[in-house]
């Protein structure tokens, strides 16, 4: 790109973004002065996931302070209802929503860099472990998005434009290393591309986005973040330039790499490197 995007006038929600890849996604449309919505469970005003500290509020005001337009909404994205009330909320305020991107992931709630809240270690093969947390990585990953998902897609359809994005994680090159994370983010995939199959023909774009080893704040906490390749600011600017491209149908039903996605569009991460598509090494994500 030429020139930094510019998303002024759009109208982009961001769901799971009270941290992580979420806020960083919500910085990266504020940066491009988008006016964002977003959303998650934990609040000032209200309970926080596992008792955290970071809330959505804190993002709004990362994203007005990035130079977009930053909106709060409290909302459990694990609920039908509570999800189509945000969306219904969002079109009465906006009138519309352009962007749409579901970061919503629960699946690591309790994991504390080696063990998950049963007791499983990461990797633990699939017969020595019990199958009941898959319902719970299923819970926190996959059907946010599709509730996201139905729930802006009348809208999108009805003005022939959009653009519908999954935070997720590219299988294709190999195993994650855990049964459960795999099939999580096979499936977020898989969805990605049924979308687009079902979007394509009245105008919207619905793709996945697949980040490297993101330092977030659970990475920091947990003694990963050496780890890391890149902050979750790259793939907030990964999205600005999908949603600022004219072109950005090219990419639906992909997995798109940040690194990948960095090269092709010119921009930098935070601290000004371009951390190249994350190798998979079996290890968590």
């Amino acid at each position: 790109m030429s020139a930094a995007p510019d998303l002024r006038g759009r109208i982009c929600l961001v769901a799971g973004a009270s941290r992580g890849v979420g806020r960083g996604l919500a910085r990266g449309l504020g940066e491009a002065g988008a006016t964002v919505i977003v959303t998650a469970r934990s609040s000032e005003t209200g309970p926080r996931t596992e008792g955290r500290p970071e809330t959505i509020e804190d993002t709004a005001r990362a994203v007005d302070a990035a130079g977009g337009e930053g909106h709060h909404y409290l909302c459990d994205h694990t609920s039908e209802r509570a999800v189509d009330t945000l969306v219904h909320w969002a079109l009465r305020r906006f009138g519309r929503i352009d962007v749409a991107v579901s970061s919503v992931w629960g699946g690591n709630e309790g994991y504390d860099g080696e063990r998950y809240a049963d007791g499983a270690a990461w990797g633990t093969p699939f017969w020595r472990r019990s199958a009941e947390p898959l319902s719970d990585f299923f819970g926190g990953g996959p059907y946010p998005a599709l509730l996201l998902a139905r729930a802006v897609a009348p809208a999108m359809v009805s003005a022939k434009s959009g653009l519908l994005a999954f935070v997720s994680f590219d299988t294709g090159p190999g195993y994650l290393g855990d049964i459960f994370y795999d099939l999580t983010k096979a499936t977020t995939n898989r969805l990605a591309f049924a979308c687009a199959q079902e979007l394509t023909p009245h105008g919207v774009t619905a793709l996945a986005i697949s980040p490297g080893f993101v330092r977030t704040e659970r990475a920091i906490d947990i003694g990963h973040a050496d780890r890391a390749t890149e902050s979750p600011l790259y793939a907030g600017r990964a999205l600005a330039a999908l949603a600022a491209d004219p072109n950005v149908a090219a990419h639906a039903g992909g997995i798109l790499h940040a690194g990948d996605l960095a090269a092709a569009y010119g921009f930098t991460d935070a601290d000004g490197s371009r951390p190249p598509r994350f190798q998979i090494d079996s290890e968590e994500h």
